[in-house]
C-alpha cells in the first residue's frame, strides 16, 4: 500500500475559481457598454481618449514595476480598468496628452506609490481625475454637446447656475453634454447590473448611495430623478464606489459607505461651488474606510466583549 500523508494548510481551503484577472476583465467588459455609448455620441475622439488613457495606464504600471525590480503584472487587467475608468470621467474633447498625464498620476500616485494593487487606500482613477481638475480646470470643464458638436454646459451646471432642468429621456439615453462615459444612464445600469449578477459588485453600496441622494433630494425640495440621472452618480455608484480595495469589507460597512458618499454628493451639489461631487464623495469615504471596517466587524457567535 502506498504511503499517505496528512497535510495541514492555512485557510482558505475552498477556492471559487475566480482570479484578479478574470474579475478585472469582466469589469472592463461591463465598462465597454458606456464606452460604446460615449463613442456613439461623441465620435472618434472619445475612442482615442479611451485607448490613449488605457495604454498610458498599462505602460506606467509596467515601467514603475520594472524600475522597482518587481514582476510585471499588467496582465491582471487592473491598469486596464483604471485607464478606462479615468477616460470615462474625462470631457470627450480633452487633449490626449492630458489624458496621458491623468493616467500616469492615477497609476503612479494613486496606486504604485502605496505598493500596488490591493494596497492603495484611494480609487486610482479618481485620484487622476481630481488631479486633472485642479491642474487643468478650463479643459476639464469644457463640454461638448453631442447634438451639434459645440461646447455647452452639463445638465448639472445648467441646473445649478440657471435652474434649468433636462429631459429625463435624454439623461437616460445619454444625448447630453458631460464626461465621456457618464452620460448614458442606460448603458451604465446594464453594465452595473451585470457585475451584480456575477457577484463582483455588492448591491448594498449602489443602493445606499443612490437611495441617499434620492431621499435627500426629495427632502430638500429638489428633483430626485434628475439628480439620479444627471452627472456621474450612476457611474460612480456601480463602478467606483464598489472598488474592492478601497471600500469596506463588511455588509454594514458598505451601507454606511454608500450613505456617507450620498450625503457628500448632496452637500457639494446643492451647497458647494462645484455642480458635481461624485469624485470627491467617493474619495472622502475611501479615507473613512479603515475606521468603518474597524467599527463594523461582526461579532463572533458566542463572543463576550470585555471592557
Amino acid at each position: 500500500m502506498g504511503e499517505y500523508r496528512f497535510l495541514t494548510t492555512s485557510s482558505p481551503h475552498i477556492h471559487s475559481g475566480e482570479s484578479v484577472q478574470r474579475i478585472m476583465f469582466n469589469v472592463a467588459g461591463a465598462l465597454l457598454l458606456p464606452t460604446i455609448a460615449g463613442v456613439y455620441f461623441f465620435g472618434l475622439q472619445a475612442l482615442l481618449l479611451v485607448v490613449t488613457a488605457t495604454l498610458a495606464a498599462v505602460l506606467t504600471e509596467a515601467i514603475f514595476q520594472k524600475l522597482r525590480g518587481k514582476p510585471i503584472t499588467v496582465w491582471d487587467g487592473s491598469a486596464v480598468v483604471t485607464g478606462i475608468l479615468l477616460a470615462l470621467n474625462l470631457p470627450p474633447g480633452l487633449p490626449l496628452w492630458m489624458a496621458v498625464v491623468g493616467s500616469v498620476v492615477s497609476i503612479a500616485l494613486g496606486k504604485m506609490i502605496y505598493g500596488g494593487l490591493g494596497a492603495n487606500p484611494f480609487n486610482p482613477a479618481l485620484i487622476g481625475r481630481v488631479f486633472l481638475m485642479v491642474t487643468f480646470p478650463v479643459e476639464m470643464t469644457t463640454w461638448i454637446n453631442p447634438v451639434d458638436g459645440t461646447t455647452s454646459a452639463t445638465p448639472l451646471a445648467l441646473m445649478k447656475m440657471q435652474g434649468v432642468s433636462t429631459d429625463y429621456t435624454r439623461l437616460f439615453m445619454g444625448n447630453v453634454g458631460g464626461s465621456l462615459g457618464e452620460t448614458s444612464a442606460l448603458m451604465i445600469l446594464l453594465g452595473g447590473l451585470y457585475l451584480i449578477y456575477r457577484g463582483y459588485v455588492d448591491w448594498r453600496i449602489p443602493a445606499s448611495y443612490l437611495g441617499t441622494v434620492a431621499v435627500l433630494s426629495l427632502v430638500l425640495g429638489r428633483d430626485p430623478i434628475f439628480h439620479l440621472l444627471a452627472g456621474g452618480l450612476i457611474l460612480g455608484a456601480f463602478f467606483m464606489a464598489t472598488d474592492m480595495v478601497t471600500t469596506p469589507v463588511t455588509r454594514l460597512g458598505r451601507i454606511i459607505f454608500g450613505i456617507g458618499a450620498g450625503i457628500f454628493v448632496v452637500l457639494i451639489r446643492f451647497y458647494g461651488g462645484y455642480p458635481e461631487g461624485v469624485s470627491f464623495s467617493i474619495l472622502l469615504m475611501n479615507a473613512f474606510t479603515p475606521i468603518i471596517n474597524r467599527l463594523t466587524v461582526p461579532r463572533i457567535y458566542g463572543e463576550v466583549r470585555t471592557r
